[in-house]
């Protein structure tokens, strides 16, 4: 045999065994997500514990195991990729959070929504970052430059409010529900902007004119990636509208919805935007519109595929994190002082537990003086709700921690590991702990009616299959347009206090003259012949 057929008959063996210990470690991983939802899937009735926590738990003990196996060399089963959360795993789970939206309340509370989520984000941000780099002074933390502690204030502004969203019911307290999840996915997509913007300057110095950059560069990338969201929402909308070629295909409507989606995140990646603001936009344009054009039957899977793929990618991460959270090489380095690493993490949470308290009750204050009524003031029982939801941190602080502070899930210099650790540290302890505290203190502070403890899953419901994604019945009728009672302004002081109904009202109008003949949406789009029975879908 040939020397140079020598080397590639090694090369293919060498190969071949890469290849079957990543298969195996695939193989095994898709065990544990199986394992995971059963897992959680029994325990849900009690409500102390969902998907989040099992999968911690489960990455907690396959990390145990697999160190012992090991002999202490690794707890994972492959190594974190920052390209493997940000291009693969967030998109889905961001997507789906802006299909699901009940857009009404979604925009009905969008000041209030905004002013936690951008504004609140950005003083939580503010405090943690000072707060950090003054007292991380009495601590041995390793060599930390102001962009790094700019960055954390970034990396802990970033709010995690699944659990408490499990336990509200939105039907009973609509306020409240949506108020928190929309807080949660504006406040992210602020944290990964703010993030996205720290990285582009040269922040060793900071001036007036470098901060009015980073403001204006943060401004520049909230308005153009959302603006992105909505044009590629809109085509895709388009697209379904006038191409009949997909009307009778389930398969061809669902998949260009998908890779529409998709697409709009990409495109924004390559245009370094933020691709989590453009694909939630993105997901509240095609609920509006494209979702209305397609057929009964596609609307079930679509409605269902995205929110299994998000479904996936959340325990995905938190089954990972378990995991990561027994990492040698981090510990190593952190076991040498293991008080500066208690030290971190205990100031990072107290910065956090301020940083949310500074901004939740001034701006809830600031919001009822200008709501009239009482149903619409938030009460001070919800604003310890609202705080509280937003004390958990997760996925997402935990990639750009990664992103930050490793070098492809490895880092061996002392202040990095310091950080990593903490950040894992805090997710767990918000996750698990806060996680489970969480339904007694919404019970205690709200009537029992107000948590869905006792109430049927909604996807599991099959009334839900066939009335109109994402809004009840009566939102339903005023969203075609059918509401009277919306006070129409006769005078500017009559504008100025009542302004989100006026909006509303002019929307609407709008909406039903000009975008839904054009781009569809609900009564715009003419019965399809083959569409299924409705009576199938119960």
């Amino acid at each position: 045999m040939s020397p140079s057929l020598i080397s590639v008959v090694s090369r293919v063996g060498l190969r071949t065994q890469t290849d079957e210990v990543s298969v195996h470690s695939i193989t095994l991983f898709v065990a544990l997500l199986c394992a995971c939802i059963l897992v959680g899937h029994l325990l849900e009735k009690n409500r102390w514990v969902n998907e989040s926590i099992t999968a911690l738990a489960i990455g907690l003990v396959t990390g145990i195991i697999i160190l012992l196996s090991t002999q202490g060399r690794s707890s994972h089963l492959f190594v974190f990729s920052e390209e493997l959360f940000f291009i693969y795993l967030l998109p889905p789970i961001i997507f789906n959070a802006g299909f699901q939206v009940k857009k009404k309340q979604f925009f009905q509370n969008f000041m209030i929504i905004v002013m936690f989520g951008v504004v609140g984000t950005l003083i939580s941000f503010a405090i943690i970052s000072i707060g950090a780099a003054q007292l991380f002074k009495k601590f041995d933390v390793g060599v930390l430059e102001t962009v790094d502690y700019l960055a954390l204030g970034a990396i802990f502004s970033a709010t995690d409010s699944v659990c408490a969203l499990q336990i509200l019911n939105q039907e009973e307290t609509p306020l409240l529900y949506s108020i928190v999840f929309g807080e949660g996915v504006v406040n992210d997509a602020t944290a990964v902007v703010l993030f996205n913007a720290i990285q582009r300057f040269d922040l060793s110095h900071i001036t007036s004119s470098i901060a009015i950059q980073l403001l204006g560069n943060f401004l520049y990338l909230f308005m153009t990636s959302t603006l992105l969201g909505v044009v590629v929402g809109l085509l895709s909308a388009y697209m379904i509208k006038k191409l009949y070629f997909g009307r009778h295909s389930t398969d061809r409507e669902v998949a260009l919805m998908i890779l529409m989606a998709y697409l709009s995140y990409m495109v924004a990646e390559i245009l370094n935007l933020s691709g989590i603001l453009t694909v939630f936009f993105c997901g509240i344009v095609m609920s509006h519109y494209t979702w209305h054009n397609i057929t009964e039957s596609s609307r079930v899977t679509t409605k269902h595929a995205f929110a299994t793929l998000s479904f996936i990618s959340e325990i995905f991460i938190f089954l990972y994190v378990g995991m990561d959270a027994l990492d040698i090489e981090k510990w190593t380095v952190v076991k040498k002082s293991p008080g500066t690493s208690i030290g971190v993490s205990s100031i990072l949470f107290g910065l956090v537990l301020v940083g949310r308290a500074t901004f939740v009750f001034p701006l809830s204050l600031l919001s009822n003086l200008t709501r009239k009524s009482g149903n619409e003031k938030i009460g001070f029982k919800q604003q310890i709700i609202i705080w509280w939801a937003g004390l958990m941190r997760g996925a997402v602080s935990i990639a750009l921690a990664y992103n930050k502070f490793t070098m492809s899930g490895h880092t061996k210099l002392k202040g990095n590991a310091i950080l990593i650790t903490s950040t894992i540290s805090i997710v767990l302890f918000s996750t698990v702990v806060i996680g489970i505290v969480t339904k007694p203190l919404i019970r205690w502070l709200l009537s029992q009616k107000h948590t869905n403890s006792t109430a049927p899953s909604d996807s599991a419901a099959p009334k839900t299959l066939t009335i109109p994604l994402l809004v009840n019945g009566h939102d339903a009728e005023s969203d075609s347009g059918g509401d009277h009672n919306v006070p129409r302004p006769m005078s500017l002081r009559m504008l100025l206090t009542t302004p989100t109904n006026t909006v509303h009202y002019y929307w609407r109008k709008f909406d039903n003259a000009f975008m839904r003949p054009v781009f569809g949406g609900r009564g715009f789009t003419p019965f399809v012949p083959g569409s299924p029975n409705k009576n199938l879908l119960h």
